[in-house]
Parts: structure tokens; C-alpha cells; sequence
């Protein structure tokens, strides 16, 4: 069993990954602006956590869990403070806190701008700017292991529960799959500072995890 924080408890991948934590026996403790909407469960503490607080009252509320994950997203109107600094933010707390493990909820070339507009995502411009920051940040000015996972159009509709991780190729990921995704990252030392691409597939997703090299 695992200690995990998730910032971002609430959201849509934040919940269906609470219960998949849960279900696959840690503790979780999910932080949230709301954390009224955070899923009620055994093995669940639901917190209030503001990504714009000072990093001090943010590594009071986090704490000295084993892994944070970060699958918080703003509604547009801050993307800096939120997407970009907010994240910043929550990898000096684990650096701080001496949490080493550190997995990021991201979006497609997170770090490859050159490929935004060839796949049509200049419409996402703002936000892809916050998760480059945000992302490059993680990769390059910190020593946390670290996992990036970037699915493409994210779903409404009932998980297959097979991916595809490849170089990147716009498509779709229903929710639910993300957030299996996220989870069984924990199972596969493998996924230790790699940048993950993925979509819906055919590859049962531990599997496609396996491969990874």
C-alpha cells in the first residue's frame, strides 16, 4: 500500500482515479478548491487545496505521502497560475517534502511546440503554453522521478481498458482509461522520467505499460 496525494481530486480524471487507487489498495488523500466534490470512499481523505496558496501552506496540506499526482486543470482564467505555477509549486513541495515520485497529467507534445499547429492544436494555444512550462519545468529543473502521460481528446464514454502509446497521433481516450492509465503506472518501475503519448488501442493498457522502453 501507498500514501498518494492527488491534486486535482475532483476533476474528471481525478476521480476516476481516486476510486482506481482505492481499488488497487493505497491511501489516498485528494486535495481540491472543492473538496465537497470529492468521491466519498473508504480509504479516501478529501482536503482543500487552493494551487494559489504559498508553497509553505501547500506543503503543510500535502504533506510526506509517497507519490503525488498532478491531474489538476483550471477553467481558462488562470491558466498560469494554476496549469503552469500551480504545478511548479507542487514539485518544490515534493522536492522539499522528500517525495521523489511525481506523476503528471499532461497533453499531447507537451514538449514538442514545433507539433502543435501540424496536428491542430493551436486552438488549445494557451494551455499548451501553461503544460510546456509546467512539464519542462518537471523534466529539466528538477531531480523527481518523474512520469508525464499525455493523452490526446479526452472522452466522456465507457472505458476499454486498451491503449495505444506510440509518438502521437491525435485520437481519443475515454476518461476512464486515462485514469486506469495513471494508476498502473505505479506497477511498472519501467515508466520511471518518461514522457508517455497515448490513445485509445488495442493493447490491454498494463501491457502497452510493459513495453514501454
Amino acid at each position: 500500500m501507498m500514501k498518494i496525494f492527488i491534486v486535482g481530486g475532483s476533476g474528471r480524471v481525478g476521480t476516476d482515479l481516486v476510486k482506481d487507487l482505492v481499488a488497487a489498495g493505497h491511501q489516498v488523500t485528494a486535495g481540491s478548491r472543492h473538496p465537497e466534490n470529492i468521491v466519498k470512499m473508504d480509504n479516501v481523505t478529501p482536503v482543500k487545496l487552493d494551487l494559489h496558496d504559498s508553497p509553505a501552506q501547500l506543503s503543510q496540506i500535502i504533506g510526506h505521502p509517497d507519490v503525488i499526482y498532478f491531474t489538476a486543470g483550471s477553467n481558462g482564467a488562470d491558466l498560469l497560475r494554476t496549469d503552469a505555477m500551480g504545478a511548479v509549486k507542487t514539485m518544490k513541495v515534493a522536492q522539499q517534502n522528500g517525495i521523489h515520485r511525481y506523476i503528471m497529467l499532461s497533453a499531447m507534445f507537451p514538449l514538442e511546440p514545433e507539433k502543435w499547429a501540424e496536428n491542430g492544436l493551436m486552438i488549445y494555444a494557451a494551455y499548451k503554453d501553461a503544460k510546456f512550462f509546467a512539464d519542462n519545468y518537471l523534466v529539466n529543473q528538477t531531480d523527481l522521478d518523474y512520469t508525464i502521460l499525455s493523452p490526446t481528446n479526452l472522452t466522456e464514454e465507457a472505458g476499454t481498458g486498451k491503449i495505444t502509446i506510440d509518438e502521437g497521433k491525435v485520437g481519443t481516450n475515454p476518461i476512464p482509461d486515462v485514469a486506469m492509465t495513471l494508476a498502473k503506472i505505479l506497477d511498472h518501475p519501467n515508466m520511471s522520467k518518461k514522457v508517455m503519448m497515448m490513445r485509445t488501442g488495442k493493447t490491454p493498457i498494463d501491457d502497452a505499460l510493459a513495453a514501454v522502453k
